[in-house]
């Protein structure tokens, strides 16, 4: 069995100054999210693909014919999906640190505010997943999910055979063991089904034999979206995984932290060929 490397080993923060910074963290990054919004409502441009060597840009492509694209021939695509009632104006710190590096091409999709059901979303991002493989050439991608996102790409992954599709899949603070923060909250259905021991999250918990998709789990000790900060971690017997703590920011800011966006190129960088499972600690603070 092949272990993952472990990120490196830190001593956790001190409490309650670590509480503190991390939640006047949080305030910012709420305040400066608030105003980002609304450019994030609307889908993002797609790049149009390469045309092909020996036909004009207007001549049809045969049936089932993909397309590289453009500056980017070996790029596996990498995919952002937001949590709940967000969109993708969380990812654009991420989105940069990903692009500087030359060797991502990022996509950032939204779902409806309105979507009820994580097996309904999950659905409509393989549709997604088969479109851009379409386009831009690549039979797998990558994806990045905060929150929710993470679930709806998990779910497509282990219950609607994604993991032929993607590579790796990154969760940053997702219940993947179900959350009991902000019960009130639990009159949307899709919030009810990130509840400890809902259907979708009893699903999760099935055999997944032969499951090739490699997850690596970023969670947080100062998560106060998730309860128990531990739920955000991924254990699984059947799955390819590597947990890695974060200490010393919130939920807000898994997305947006410079060491955590390193920490997300690395994983997505690195490869494995067995199946095993591992546990690291970071510290941002």
């Amino acid at each position: 069995m092949r272990i993952l490397p472990p990120f490196p080993m830190t001593m956790p923060v001190k409490w309650p100054a670590a509480l503190l910074r991390a939640t006047v963290l949080e305030l910012a990054i709420l305040a400066g999210h608030l105003i980002l919004y609304p450019t994030g409502l609307t889908p993002e441009r797609r790049p149009r693909p390469r045309p092909r060597a020996g036909f004009d840009d207007g001549a049809p492509a045969a049936a089932g014919a993909t397309h590289r694209l453009p500056g980017a021939p070996d790029a596996v695509p990498t995919v952002l999906l937001h949590g709940f009632v967000d969109n993708r104006s969380v990812f654009v710190l991420l989105r940069r640190a990903l692009a500087r590096q030359g060797s991502h091409h990022v996509e950032c999709l939204n779902y409806s505010p309105l979507t009820c059901d994580v097996r309904a979303a999950a659905d409509l991002l393989g549709r997604h997943v088969e479109e851009i493989c379409a386009r831009t050439g690549h039979p797998e991608i990558d994806i990045v999910g905060h929150s929710l996102g993470g679930l709806i790409a998990r779910y497509y992954v282990q219950r609607l055979g994604g993991d032929r599709r993607v590579r790796t899949l990154v969760t940053l603070g997702t219940p993947h063991s179900g959350t009991t923060v902000a019960p009130l909250a639990s009159a949307h259905p899709i919030v009810r089904q990130m509840r400890p021991g809902s259907p979708v999250i009893e699903e999760l918990r099935m055999p997944a034999p032969g499951c090739r998709t490699r997850f690596v789990s970023f969670w947080s000790d100062l998560d106060r979206i998730m309860s128990p900060v531990e739920t955000a971690r991924i254990d699984h017997p059947d799955l390819l995984v590597q947990n890695v703590q974060v200490s010393g920011i919130g939920h807000l800011a898994l997305p947006v932290h410079p060491a955590v966006a390193e920490g997300i190129r690395e994983a997505l960088e690195s490869g494995v060929s067995e199946a095993g499972s591992s546990s690291g600690t970071a510290s941002v603070a």
